[in-house]
């Protein structure tokens, strides 16, 4: 199988954890719940601290603390509508893949998170990638049904990582 997530590792506890097959499972799960190829995307994940993703909130959302994981869609793909589905990106080249976006994540704070909520840092950091990922396909949950959309389509992507559901 061809390789979709490209990961950098900037803190070493993301290794421990195996975050680079966490990633590259958690991305194939969404494309192939969402019925898309599971081959001709790429998607960029840095795996940072707090400290680096607070700069990055900073900067690309005015919110200068740490958060537990940010995306940048290559371009906006939302629904025009409430619940409406996404713009379906097409599959670039086997050497020449359609780029979905950029994701961080940090690691203290979804530790923090997985500790609150009682949940395997696993399962978390999973819930937090296919999230990611849906938000790079252009999924949101700003307005109520496009949230319920989201959701939905995250609890069926962890379920095929046997993942539990977050929101129950």
């Amino acid at each position: 199988m061809v390789q979709l997530v490209e990961t950098l590792i900037e803190d070493a506890r993301w290794r421990a954890l195996g975050l680079e097959d966490l990633a590259e499972k958690a991305a194939w799960a969404v494309l192939s719940e969402l019925g898309l190829p599971l081959e001709g995307f790429e998607i960029s994940i840095l795996a940072c601290n707090d400290g680096r993703i607070a700069v990055l909130n900073a900067d690309f959302r005015g919110k200068p603390q740490p958060t537990n994981v940010l995306s940048w869609p290559s371009m906006e793909r939302g629904a025009k509508t409430d619940g409406g589905a996404p713009e379906r990106p097409q599959p670039g080249l086997p050497d020449l893949p359609e780029d979905l976006g950029d994701i961080a994540i940090a690691w203290e704070t979804c530790e923090r998170e997985a500790d609150a909520q009682g949940k395997p840092m696993k399962d978390h950091v999973a819930h937090l990638l296919v999230h990611g990922v849906l938000h790079l396909l252009g999924y949101d949950h700003i307005r109520g049904l496009d949230a319920a959309l989201m959701e939905a389509s995250e609890v069926r992507a962890l379920a095929r990582l046997a993942v539990p559901d977050p929101y129950a």
